[in-house]
């Protein structure tokens, strides 16, 4: 293989509404959530040769780990079953975003591992076999490939076409305090089988950067009282945040903990964060634009 280095970004992913429509007898919950990508992210460098190994680097490289529970490994694998002639070879991932913190970190991780042997094995974007591979290592992978703002159904494999919505400035924040997704589903409760009747939420292109956070007022994100049950700091950082006299919505993202915060203006946003770090010097806050 006589291809250089190749990288590929790997965004934050950021729930702006997730409404739970019921759980499927398998166990998997039926979701209706509306997704987008931050301009923040991890950074994936393939290095194409013999083997296959990772390295991790960055703020939150040791939470992240390298072995065979790193995402990137996985999907890698996944890929390799599926073309077991693939080229592959030496992956470093340098990692920003804080771990299982409802932001698909590890998920956007894996999505780019895809793009990248994609890219150094010469496959087109959609192979069948990149979009099967990305379905085994977890349900926010698919969505995480091509990293577009879109509604997204099921358990995380209907995706609908992407949408033309305006780039909204955004602090997200974490709290560093774990919220684990399984253990969010528990304390929602619902039970195999059950179903909740709810219209899906309509996102019209060409909407204002007001008037796309207005429609936003008028979801949600229904694992917040769960994951609120599992770790009550998600409650003091929605507050923290929804009370900064610029914020125009606080909301979780994903199964959390990480929370966000929707505003006019980068400027309003930076003054934001900036409070909020004074306020809370050990959490992660990072300004971003989502969209």
């Amino acid at each position: 293989m006589s291809l250089g280095p190749l990288t590929e970004r790997a965004p934050a992913k950021v729930n702006l509404t997730l409404h739970v429509l019921g759980r499927r007898a398998d166990g998997y919950h039926l979701l209706d959530s509306l997704v987008a990508f931050a301009a923040r992210g991890d950074t994936l460098t393939l290095e194409p040769g013999p083997g296959l190994s990772l390295r991790v680097t960055g703020p939150t490289a040791k939470a992240a780990g390298e072995g065979t529970d790193n995402l990137v490994i996985r999907a890698a694998q996944a890929l390799l079953a599926r073309l077991p002639g693939l080229d592959t070879g030496r992956f470093h991932l340098l990692k920003r975003l804080p771990v299982a913190a409802g932001i698909g970190g590890g998920s956007s991780d894996a999505a780019a591992a895809l793009r990248l042997l994609a890219r150094a094995n010469r496959l087109a974007p959609d192979d069948p076999h990149v979009a099967a591979a990305a379905r085994e290592v977890g349900a926010d992978v698919p969505v995480c490939l091509e990293a577009r703002t879109r509604l997204m159904g099921g358990a995380g494999e209907t995706l609908f076409p992407p949408l033309a919505l305006p780039r909204l400035p955004t602090v997200l924040v974490n709290p560093r305090v774990p919220a684990p997704t399984a253990a969010v589903f528990r304390a929602l409760g619902l039970q195999p089988g059950a179903t909740i009747a709810a219209a899906r939420q309509a996102f019209a292109e060409g909407l204002t950067r007001r008037d796309l956070i207005a429609v936003l007022r008028e979801a949600r994100n229904d694992l917040e009282a769960p994951a609120i049950a599992v770790a009550p700091v998600v409650r003091e950082a929605i507050d923290l945040i929804g009370a900064q006299p610029t914020c125009r919505l606080a909301r979780m993202s994903g199964s959390g903990a990480t929370v966000f915060g929707l505003f006019d203006s980068c400027r309003a946003a930076a003054a934001a964060a900036r409070a909020l770090r004074a306020a809370r010097p050990g959490w992660w806050v990072a300004t971003t634009m989502v969209g």
